[in-house]
């Protein structure tokens, strides 16, 4: 599985991927890609899952075309806490070929927190 994460998905989510093939927008060079752009590009690549946080990319999300690929959107994906990077991996593993999974991870406490002060 190829999973390709968008330039606001939070970087400890990684290391519980460890199994999975991880690459980043700013990895292909797609980091000016917005939207409807990257998960085309995504999909052209072969990319299997998109993780991002972006709020407006689920409009924007349509099932694969090609009903042999899994695209998988997590949005809200700024978790850090274990709990929310679980989440995380539980909607990746449970994508299913042509469909979209929009997940929604709460912002953990302690971050909210620190954004408010």
């Amino acid at each position: 599985m190829l999973i390709l994460f968008d330039q606001n998905t939070a970087v400890p989510i990684r290391r519980y991927l460890s199994r999975r093939s991880v690459r980043t927008a700013y990895e292909q060079g797609w980091s000016t890609l917005v939207n409807g752009e990257l998960l085309q590009a995504a999909e052209e690549h072969g990319f299997d899952v998109v993780i991002t946080a972006d709020q407006k990319i689920a409009y924007q999300a349509r099932p694969s075309r090609s009903k042999n690929r899994s695209r998988s959107l997590v949005k809200g994906a700024m978790a850090t806490d274990s709990a929310g990077c679980i989440q995380v991996v539980a909607a990746v593993e449970q994508a299913a070929p042509g469909t979209v999974t929009i997940v929604e991870i709460p912002v953990a406490e302690s971050t909210s927190k620190r954004q408010k002060n």
